[in-house]
């Protein structure tokens, strides 16, 4: 099997995350790949004989770096001892918002050698200092979304997706975003048998669509002022399969249901149907990931009435049907 080597640099005040999660995606599917496929990887073991992927870890002088958590990382080499490489996998955290000089100058000679660059939440802003990402769509982490944009205007930030990929360059969000992406890179390479594995065993899902949202809808969604509201947000997620027409609900809180609307929509941030579409998506998400029951189940569950209905929902908010969906997320059985 051909090794890919996997550059990642590393700089002080690096998300740590950002580092280790597309490391051990990587490490974990060179063990993978290194077993037969009717056994269990040893992921535990020392050494692998697998070697998909040779990882190196470069920083600019060689010396440690120390992420903003406070974990110092020692790294394989350093920046300028790297040669030949398949995959560059730029990590972001403060030290990416005013970069060593060096590391910059690095990336710019020397990323557009890679067959395929990827960052990890704002790293992007590396990849976009040095013009990598001009003309290109991207994301970075959804608080930094709008910093990005406004830095470099000649990149299409897109704040919603996980992860973008376009061309051979690949931007992801925040922290464990850049497992996902990893995961999908992994697949390319080594087939969906070897990322489902991987994915398992890291105890995370294969794999979440680039197009999925940053955050859920119960975190994106406000939290009502009023006790009445707040009351009935709580009960439309444990009822979903009732009538939550605006009428409906604006006689659980006794308002009218234009009054209803208006003071729904200013305290929660969206509309009432727009609340409920949401709280519908993810808890269908929710049960098709974690649960046995099968689409039309959890479309009656979730009140959609029809597996066609909650079918339209999927594909216009996550670009795939909920069959789709389930195959990707959940695991294979033994």
């Amino acid at each position: 099997m051909a090794s890919r080597t996997v550059v990642i640099p590393v700089f002080d005040h690096f998300q740590s995350l950002d580092v280790t999660g597309p490391l051990e995606v990587f490490d974990t599917a060179n063990r993978v790949a290194g077993e037969d496929s009717t056994s269990s990887p040893d992921i535990n073991a020392a050494h692998h004989t697998a070697s998909a992927y040779n990882i190196v870890t470069a920083s600019v002088d060689g010396a440690a770096a120390r992420s903003s958590s406070g974990l110092a990382i020692v790294p394989t080499t350093s920046i300028d001892e790297v040669r030949e490489f398949d995959t560059l996998v730029v990590p972001g955290g403060a030290g990416a918002h005013a970069p060593n000089p060096e590391l910059v100058e690095w990336l710019r000679d020397n990323a557009p050698r890679a067959r395929r660059v990827a960052s990890v939440c704002t790293g992007a802003f590396l990849l976009a200092e040095v013009g990598l990402l001009t003309g290109r769509r991207a994301t970075t982490h959804w608080s930094q979304c709008a910093a990005l944009a406004e830095r470099f205007p000649g990149v299409t930030v897109e704040p919603d997706p996980i992860f973008v990929r376009d061309g051979h360059i690949a931007t992801s969000a925040g922290v464990t975003a850049g497992i996902d992406l990893s995961l999908a890179l992994v697949e390319e390479d080594l087939g969906r048998s070897t990322a489902l594995t991987t994915a398992r065993y890291l105890v995370v899902y294969l794999r979440r669509p680039g197009n999925q949202a940053q955050f859920s809808a119960h975190l994106a969604a406000q939290t009502a002022a009023r006790a009445p509201l707040r009351e009935l947000q709580h009960w439309i997620t444990g009822n979903l399969h009732a009538d939550l027409s605006v009428e409906a609900l604006a006689a659980r809180v006794q308002l009218s249901p234009r009054h209803f609307a208006r003071v729904f929509t200013a305290e929660v941030g969206v509309t009432p149907g727009r609340y409920v579409d949401q709280m519908r998506l993810e808890t269908a998400r929710r049960l098709l990931e974690d649960s046995d029951g099968g689409v039309e189940r959890t479309a009656n569950a979730c009140g959609y009435g029809t597996p066609e209905a909650m079918r339209r929902a999927f594909l216009r908010e996550l670009g795939v049907s909920p069959a789709e969906y389930r195959r990707r997320f959940r695991p294979a059985a033994h």
